[in-house]
């Protein structure tokens, strides 16, 4: 007989409460994921600021919250005062990251009126350029976008007719500037000063800004661990977040240990925890610095590194780049990613899903034709809806499988949030390929007694995707026969998916 997975849910062990901003994403001037992706004027179902009306009933659907803009690499050579002012008077830029002309025909003042447009829940999460720029063009982008009036910076934004400051709180300084890629590079020592000056300086305007350091862009930067110490070190009590910064895919087909790619977060997330409280008992601070895991995502970049040898004259405009087509495969990983982040909600306050429209995304769209949701699409939107409350400590008895990568790893991977009105939600994902997982849960001190839905995103082929052709191809669908009798729940997940299972 076949070994369950077992857990037990217990309102007097908890994570921590889930911060909306957990379901943040991510707005980048770097492909399509502006210009015919939310932005498109002469689409059909474009409004009179040229948004797509298609993409942003998507967006509203799929809950998000938070939306960093506008970079990503792209920041690190933008010109804030490029993306103000009549449109047709911005100037045209080489985009040195993307390898792309910049029109700024999208700026500022429209990202604001799309988070507007989304609705309350969306709030601007604003980069500025630490990269080529510095202190000085911070703080005129701030006074710009927040002083209410009566200066020369926030008396122009309102001759450009925005009456109303942005009220943006939440800035990131810099990007990966870790990176030899970035544009701007700088060694720990060189960013963590001026990343401190900045700070300083934008709480001289607004001592309530919210600010995010750069931390290091992925756990295997040769740099990892020591590049956070530094900075810091430097900026412990000016900031509020480091940023971390992971994508998965599969290395030479090595599916199994794919699956397991949520064993890196989870390692990932807790290294930066225990190198932040390392500093903080240096420095005999009482203060938590808290985690904005701003870009996470599966994306083939292997892929996107192969085909990006461009002509050196060609600066093409809003190019189709990283529109990665995700599979079921895809989607249980992706799944496997949230719950990584929602079972560290105590210190992952911040999160952005790279990217939101065709650049590695869940939304897709056609220039002229149609949007569709991608099969990650599905558990995102999900977890936004039902992930929000007090996550429970979940502590999984799992069979396990062999992977190259991570040893010895649990089939199932699993997390539960509990809401205010008491009803509970039980995210899982079985990583085995070919067979089901029998799952039970003791629901200790619990008063549930129902089974509300039980819905999962699988399918017998794990290669299935949705594309234009096909797409609703990939679709959660309802699982029949699971149970709560006696304080125990019963449920069977299928092979390779991805599962909410939603108790009353």
């Amino acid at each position: 007989m076949q070994k369950k997975a077992r857990f037990t849910l217990d309102p007097a062990f908890t994570t921590g409460k889930v911060n909306p901003r957990l379901f943040g994403s991510f707005v980048e001037h770097l492909g399509r994921c502006v210009y015919t992706g939310i932005h498109e004027p002469d689409h059909p179902t474009a409004d009179a600021e040229g948004l797509r009306t298609d993409v942003l009933d998507l967006v509203r659907e799929l809950g998000v919250t938070a939306i960093r803009y506008p970079g990503g690499n792209f920041v690190s050579g933008y010109k804030w005062e490029d993306s103000v002012g009549p449109a047709a008077e911005r100037p045209r830029r080489l985009d040195l990251a993307w390898r792309s002309t910049e029109t700024n025909r999208f700026g500022l003042s429209e990202y604001i009126g799309f988070l507007k447009k989304i609705g309350p829940q969306a709030e601007p999460m604003m980069a500025v350029n630490l990269g080529t720029r510095g202190v000085a063009e911070a703080l005129e982008l701030q006074e710009y976008a927040n002083h209410p009036s009566g200066t020369t910076l926030s008396d122009l934004r309102i001759t450009h007719g925005d009456k109303d400051p942005f009220a943006i709180t939440l800035w990131c300084l810099g990007n990966e500037m870790d990176g030899p890629w970035q544009t701007g590079h700088k060694t720990a020592e060189e960013y963590g000063r001026v990343a401190a000056e900045t700070a300083r300086a934008m709480r001289q305007i607004d001592p309530n800004v919210e600010l995010v350091a750069c931390g290091s862009s992925g756990q295997g930067m040769p740099t990892f661990a020591e590049w956070e110490a530094t900075v810091l070190a430097e900026t412990y009590d000016l900031v509020d977040y480091i940023s971390l910064h992971a994508y998965y895919e599969p290395a030479d087909g090595d599916i199994d240990s794919f699956l397991a790619s949520a064993v890196d977060m989870e390692s990932f997330i807790e290294n930066v925890v225990a190198t932040c409280d390392h500093v903080g008992a240096k420095l005999k601070s009482k203060k938590k610095i808290n985690l904005s895991f701003d870009e996470w995502n599966v994306w083939y970049m292997s892929k996107f590194q192969e085909q990006n040898e461009s002509d050196p004259l060609d600066w093409p405009e809003a190019p189709r780049l990283l529109e990665d087509n995700y599979s079921v495969t895809d989607a249980v990983v992706f799944g496997s990613l949230l719950i990584a982040l929602l079972r560290h909600a105590d210190r992952v306050t911040v999160a952005c899903l790279a990217q939101l429209v065709n650049v590695i995304a869940p939304i897709m769209t056609e220039p002229g034709g149609p949007a569709w949701r991608q099969t990650t699409f599905f558990p995102f939107a999900q977890a936004s809806k039902y992930g929000r409350g007090e996550v429970l400590d979940v502590r999984v008895d799992s069979p396990t499988y062999e992977t190259r990568k991570y040893g010895e790893t649990d089939l199932l991977h699993a997390t539960a949030v509990r809401a205010e009105d008491g009803t509970v939600t039980v995210f899982a994902v079985n990583r085995s390929r070919t067979e089901p997982l029998p799952l039970e849960v003791a629901l200790n001190g619990l008063d549930l007694t129902r089974v509300v839905e039980h819905s999962a995103l699988a399918d017998a082929d794990p290669d299935a995707r949705n594309t234009l052709d096909d797409p609703e191809r990939v679709t959660p669908h309802a699982i029949e026969g699971t149970t709560v009798q006696d304080g125990r729940l019963s449920a069977v997940l299928e092979p390779l998916s991805w599962n909410v299972i939603r108790l009353a």
